[in-house]
């Protein structure tokens, strides 16, 4: 048997690219200035005031009476962009403790529209009012008994024809060169949205403190929420002295429980006066030597700022902060000027005010 001819050795060609390949290449770009960004914002601008000036404010009433009356939750549903800003405005119903969700097109037809009830309020964004996915769930939902609201930027549209209420929200164009991408259009439905929902976060007189039992972890609950008693030190952990005890055998109290002071207190524990770090600079600079036979009661503060217990800490914060000089701390008196407690703003801080 013959031998086999050599295998066809390979070209450097089918190994290595050719150096003319080309290479990807980047769109040209052209600068930004100023004058082009200012243009923007005006044209934006015009767009917005277009559609403040052509909302029907009739549409807009009964669609924010209808959810004012709702029994039930109040769900929003869109797809894309609208989605991400029927999700949005879902969610500052629910910071004002209104019932709302936002409810996928998606997963509802995939079991989710169980939560759909009879007394359900569902409202669908959409630009066009024709996306499949919202017209697929409108008769699911009609099943269900809820009823539907669409929140559309075309006349005539499908999806308006199919609901119960339609609002339009007037749109002159996009921002967008081409007219395509959604920018103003999901500007005016954020706009509607938000404004929609304070209108019923007044008619239900929402009060501060029911909006900050809502946000009890941000700083704005816990300015309303939070009282003295809840960020103040307590018992072991307070500087106190009496009034006859030496200045410099106090040092270790004045400067071990991190407050800068200490609360002078008699023995049922009335507030004397204060002695902070700063009466010790001034005293050791002023007395020299002699400090070593001064009492606390000798050079405490008599007058010092209190606060009670049941204050909100903001204000123990704008207290402190009061001319003619700002102070770290407040002791904490109740009603017969016993000392209970000390509030710094070190610890205010700490609690997120």
């Amino acid at each position: 048997m013959g031998s086999l001819p050599p295998p066809p050795s390979l070209s450097s060609d089918l190994l290595l690219p050719h150096s003319s390949t080309t290479k990807p290449t980047t769109p040209s770009q052209s600068p930004i200035d100023e004058t082009t960004l200012l243009n923007l914002f005006k044209s934006q601008q015009s767009h917005l005031n277009f559609f403040f000036q052509h909302l029907d404010l009739s549409q807009t009433l009964s669609f924010t009476r209808t959810l004012l009356r709702s029994s039930g939750t109040i769900f929003f549903s869109g797809v894309g962009k609208s989605g991400f800003v029927a999700n949005k405005i879902s969610q500052t119903l629910v910071s004002l403790g209104i019932r709302s969700a936002f409810l996928s097109p998606l997963d509802a037809l995939h079991g989710d529209i169980g939560i759909l009830a009879a007394a359900d309020v569902l409202v669908l964004f959409s630009k066009s009012g024709n996306t499949d996915e919202l017209l697929r769930l409108v008769p699911c939902a009609k099943a269900k008994g809820a009823f539907l609201i669409s929140v559309t930027s075309v006349e005539g549209n499908a999806l308006a024809s199919v609901c119960d209420m339609n609002v339009h929200l007037p749109l002159e164009r996009e921002l967008c060169p081409f007219d395509l991408a959604p920018v103003t259009s999901t500007a005016i439905q954020m706009v509607f949205g938000d404004t929609v929902a304070i209108a019923l976060m007044g008619a239900r007189n929402l009060t501060k403190e029911q909006y900050a039992a809502n946000h009890p972890a941000g700083r704005i609950g816990k300015s309303l929420i939070f009282k003295v008693r809840d960020v103040m030190k307590k018992e072991e952990e307070l500087p106190v002295c009496k009034e006859g005890d030496m200045i410099m055998e106090q040092l270790v109290e004045l400067t071990s429980k991190g407050c800068g002071c200490l609360l002078v207190i008699d023995d049922e524990h009335h507030l004397i006066g204060t002695f902070t770090d700063g009466d010790l600079r001034r005293t050791l600079k002023a007395s020299g030597e002699a400090i070593f036979k001064l009492t606390v009661g000798e050079m405490c503060n008599r007058n010092p700022r209190t606060i009670g217990p049941d204050a909100m800490a903001v204000d123990a914060m704008q207290k402190m902060e009061a001319p003619p000089s700002p102070v770290q701390f407040l002791p904490v008196i109740d009603e017969k000027n016993v000392v209970i407690g000390i509030v710094t703003l070190h610890g205010l801080v700490s609690a997120g005010l």
